[in-house]
């Protein structure tokens, strides 16, 4: 991936916002918006934007594990299928 051909400033925006959300939607490449000189935006399609989001919640959760087990708040696979066991049971009474 190039980055650098997907720079645009804000008067590019401006000027050719359809053309510039055709090519974001059909590329799937997000486009940086600078205003003077500087990033200020980055414009990406929904269909990115979203897997992205999918990925950054699986990695808080891989996060999220691994600090568990740093902590030891674990139990092991027997004790789970066990709870899950008494649960079941329990609602089938």
């Amino acid at each position: 991936m190039n980055i650098t051909r997907d720079i645009r400033p804000v008067t590019y925006l401006k000027s050719r916002a359809a053309e510039l959300l055709n090519q974001i939607n059909e590329t799937q490449r997000p486009v940086i918006i600078t205003q003077n000189g500087e990033p200020r935006a980055v414009l990406q399609d929904p269909i990115s934007y979203q897997n992205m989001r999918n990925a950054i919640g699986i990695l808080k959760l891989i996060s999220q594990g691994e600090a568990n087990i740093r902590d030891g708040k674990v139990k092991s696979q027997e004790d789970v299928f066990k709870d899950i066991e008494v649960t079941l049971k329990e609602k089938l009474k």
